[in-house]
């Protein structure tokens, strides 16, 4: 059964990298522009997997993960914050949101796959420190 992945990135060029990188690997990928456009997408077509860009227009990421995890059917969901924001601040705030894993842009496609495949299959991804 393949897995869908919801991409959530107001930037038209990432949301297209990423399905290409996914697709060759066998997800069948979904996309939101914004947080609340993947809140909405949520609730109807629910995902195995949710990529979350933290900085975007209307509903940022951080705050849609929150939302998620306050949630009952979307407190389980594996969320992936995604950013460019590399500061030690932010990787905090994104797992004090609630996200599963926060990795930054550029996206390296072998540690996002690897990650993705960990994070269906329930294994817990440790965080370098």
């Amino acid at each position: 059964m393949t897995s869908i992945v919801l991409v959530v990135d107001d930037e038209d060029m990432t949301r297209k990298l990423l399905r290409l990188m996914l697709e060759r690997d066998g997800f069948t990928i979904l996309e939101a522009e914004d947080g609340q456009q993947a809140l909405d997408m949520i609730a109807d077509s629910r995902p195995d997997l949710v990529i979350l860009d933290v900085m975007m227009p209307n509903l940022d990421g951080f705050t849609a993960c929150q939302i998620l995890r306050t949630q009952p059917e979307t407190a389980d969901l594996p969320i992936i914050l995604l950013s460019a924001r590399t500061q030690v601040e932010a990787v905090r705030a994104g797992l004090q949101a609630g996200a599963d894993r926060y990795m930054t842009k550029p996206i390296s496609k072998p540690e996002l796959v690897q990650t993705i495949t960990d994070l269906l299959a329930g294994v817990p991804v440790v965080e370098n420190s």
